[in-house]
């Protein structure tokens, strides 16, 4: 099958939503578990895989499903909503792995990517800021570094790592195995536990320069529309999506309290101010869910037009991100406050409170992307052009 310019929508949206519904339950209830462990069981990561998620966001002439950016949106929000290590784990495992196989020529996707349809793929983890060092050398790089976060690396067979051309000053990003790198124990963290986001080095390993990319490339070599996104605008979905999904189950969560203690002796449910805020909480998330899809509405829009993204789309979606973080810190404020002790105990409410606190530290989320997006939108510096979450 071969790539077409359009924006593809695929027709296999819906039996993956029913895949993940239907392993919505196991997913409840293996994650304590999966937290005591530090990362998911090989028999539900597996589950999970085979439900097609890594598959959706894989280039469609390599056998992969190709999903537009609102049905991984929509999709990445499901898996999160029932486990919120999951989502993050899977949407991570996702857009590494699918970045690779987009952005590298056909040595490598004969190499890592030989028979998507049937399962045979590599699954790739890593970070892709603070880049290692890459010494040039016939047919390669000599690459040393250090880097933090590999979020799902405990299912990963290879290696995603940002690293800098030495001489040049280049970014490329590179796919190498795991076992070429040593992952260091030190995942200790208040949340996110389940996702074995460790940190990882290396020192003089060979990678041929098949295997590696420029990093700011929105030139796929697999795969149609939706990879000239670039691989920090295809990030920002899974994100995204990930806010939404932690937001909801939260609010949820905080109805199910207020359903089991209102009529009690002195519920503060019961009062009016707790239903003021809970309405205050649903119209956020829900007005923060449908501009974030807005605007990546628009965003298909251009990608099917055979176009790249405005620097105001660019600025946008990085908002729609950072605005859906916060949002859902919002809702997790709420939920504190109301659902007591629920909130403290261990269980689905004190796990989802957690992973959230984690998960908005990502660097996507920053601070200093609020600030460049309000310095673009404001009109302070018009001529300038995103580099990666800056603006150059």
């Amino acid at each position: 099958m071969t790539a077409t310019p359009g924006l593809h929508i695929s027709p296999e949206f819906p039996a993956v939503l029913d895949r993940i519904a239907e392993l919505g339950a196991t997913l409840d209830a293996q994650a304590g578990p999966a937290e005591e462990l530090g990362r998911h069981t090989e028999d539900t990561a597996r589950a999970l895989l085979d439900a097609g998620i890594v598959r959706a966001e894989l280039p469609r002439n390599l056998g992969g499903y190709e999903f537009s950016p609102r049905q991984l949106l929509e999709m990445v929000e499901r898996v999160s909503y029932h486990d919120a290590a999951a989502g993050w784990t899977m949407q991570a495992l996702q857009v590494m792995t699918a970045t690779t196989a987009a952005y590298l020529g056909p040595t490598a996707a004969a190499d890592l990517f030989p028979d998507v349809a049937n399962g045979k793929y590599a699954l790739l983890a890593g970070h892709g800021t603070r880049p290692g060092r890459a010494v040039p050398v016939d047919g390669g790089f000599l690459v040393s570094g250090a880097w933090q976060f590999a979020s799902g690396m405990a299912h990963a067979s290879h290696v995603h790592s940002a690293i800098q051309v030495e001489g040049t000053g280049e970014l490329r990003v590179l796919a190498m195995p795991r076992s070429q790198v040593v992952l260091d124990a030190n995942w200790d963290v208040l949340g996110l536990r389940a996702t074995y986001s460790v940190d990882y080095h290396c020192a003089d390993v060979y990678v041929p320069s098949t295997h590696t990319y420029p990093a700011t490339t929105t030139t796929p070599a697999n795969g149609g529309a939706i990879y000239r996104l670039g691989l920090v605008n295809l990030s920002a979905i899974g994100h995204t999506g990930w806010a939404f999904g932690v937001g909801r189950r939260l609010l949820d969560e905080l109805k199910s309290v207020a359903a089991a203690r209102t009529g009690t002796r002195n519920a503060a449910v019961d009062t009016s101010q707790f239903h003021a805020e809970y309405a205050t909480a649903e119209a956020g998330l829900r007005a923060a869910r449908a501009w974030a899809y807005e605007v990546w509405q628009g965003v298909e829009v251009t990608l099917d037009a055979g176009e790249l993204p405005s620097t105001e789309q660019d600025t946008l979606l990085r908002l729609a991100l950072n605005h859906a973080t916060s949002t859902a810190l919002d809702v997790g404020r709420t939920v504190h406050r109301w659902a007591g002790t629920a909130a403290i105990r261990r269980g689905p409410v004190e796990r989802f409170l957690r992973d959230l606190a984690t998960g908005s530290q990502h660097i996507t989320s920053s601070p200093v992307v609020l600030q460049n997006c309000g310095t673009w939108l404001s009109g302070a510096r018009p001529e300038a052009r995103w580099t990666f979450l800056d603006l150059a």
